[in-house]
């Protein structure tokens, strides 16, 4: 590749960047840059994203807040022997994993936290402009990966909306990757338009639903009629006690239930159950019962089962975001990314909600991104 066309190092600011997820995805990159695995679960890896121009992962600088100050090197020790990280990478990525944890500022508010809304948004926005400042960086993507917030009341800003006005000020792309308010609460709609920044969202699609974004449209193509579709969730870690919380539930459910009626054209009857089971860890197990009519009004069954780890899931997804997201600001793009609809349970602008379709649609964003950058390069081999 010419030099003029090296990549610049990129910054990618997490929200609860001591979290699961989070530790997950710094351990991943890593382990991933350095040859040790493969990118398994990584859209961005593949052939449809050749020649897009998206950031190296070797290029990628974390930061991010948290309101915890466990250390991100602990933190993987505890996945590792948990079996969400494979044994002994954690010493193996253990320079990368420092450097991030160094990078990680307090975040809040925290309990008898007397900083206003305004004060938390500057402090904020301030910690990432230094990051970026310091790091020599090109651009940042603040993602967000934090638990899940129950919905708010009023017109007060929840902790997920400062973060994302602080985004906004940072002049940073943003991705939500949970079903908290971001930059969903109205009071930051002018400031997201006026901004001239590119961002996704919300709630990433790891397990149930995109079954759910699979089998939907299937019972729809083929002219079966779905009468009740039932699901319960068992989570243990940080989500699972969130989730706890039934107002925090509704906010993830909510996504789900949209997904079926969208794909179905009606909502069935039934309703996702979540069960906080501290034993499990960072595992899910997601469990869907479906009664659907065939031929004749004959009853019938289809039950689902899908076991799996949150943040071995999540990980690869929101590293494909921050590539995409820091690739589209590159570019120029503004406003919601729709076309991104295929990482999301609740994905911003008006797209297809069938998996299949969110698929075409992404790789035509691939294309759009190469477009991109042959008129930035001209003359260059795409």
């Amino acid at each position: 590749m010419p030099a003029s066309l090296s990549r610049t190092r990129a910054g990618v600011w997490l929200i609860g960047a001591r979290g699961s997820v989070a530790t997950t995805v710094v351990a991943g990159c890593a382990a991933v840059s350095a040859g040790l695995h493969p990118p398994t679960g990584m859209v961005t890896e593949t052939p449809v994203f050749a020649g897009s121009g998206l950031p190296a992962l070797s290029s990628l600088v974390f930061g991010g807040h948290d309101t915890v100050d466990c250390p991100l090197p602990k933190r993987a020790e505890a996945l590792a022997a948990g079996g969400v990280l494979p044994p002994g990478l954690p010493s193996a990525v253990l320079t990368e994993l420092g450097a991030a944890d160094r990078e990680i500022r307090p975040g809040g508010p925290v309990p008898a936290d007397t900083r206003s809304e305004e004060e938390l948004i500057a402090a904020f926005a301030a910690d990432i402009q230094d990051f970026v400042e310091r790091r020599g960086l090109a651009r940042t993507v603040v993602v967000n990966v934090a638990s899940t917030e129950p919905p708010g009341s009023g017109d007060a800003l929840p902790p997920s909306s400062l973060y994302a006005a602080a985004a906004l000020r940072a002049g940073c792309p943003y991705v939500n990757f949970t079903p908290s308010t971001g930059l969903h609460h109205p009071a930051l709609a002018s400031a997201a338009a006026a901004s001239g920044l590119p961002y996704a969202g919300r709630d990433g699609k790891t397990g149930q639903t995109l079954l759910r974004s699979v089998l939907g449209p299937m019972f729809a193509q083929r002219a079966l009629a779905v009468r009740a579709w039932s699901g319960t969730n068992l989570l243990g870690g940080g989500d699972g006690a969130s989730l706890a919380d039934p107002a925090a539930a509704a906010a993830k459910n909510a996504g789900k239930e949209r997904v079926l009626a969208d794909t179905l054209g009606t909502a069935p009857e039934g309703e996702v159950h979540i069960d906080d089971v501290p034993a499990l860890g960072d595992w899910k197990t997601a469990w869907d019962h479906v009664a659907f009519d065939g031929f004749l009004g004959t009853r019938m069954v289809l039950q689902t089962t899908w076991q799996g780890c949150d943040s071995a899931l999540a990980a690869p997804l929101v590293l494909d975001l921050a590539r995409l997201v820091l690739r589209a600001h590159e570019a120029g793009l503004s406003g919601p990314l729709g076309e991104l609809g295929f990482y999301f349970k609740d994905p911003v602008g008006d797209g297809p909600a069938a998996l299949g379709e969110q698929y075409a649609e992404l790789a035509g964003f691939a294309g759009r991104l190469r477009g991109a950058r042959t008129a930035e390069h001209p003359g260059v081999p795409r």
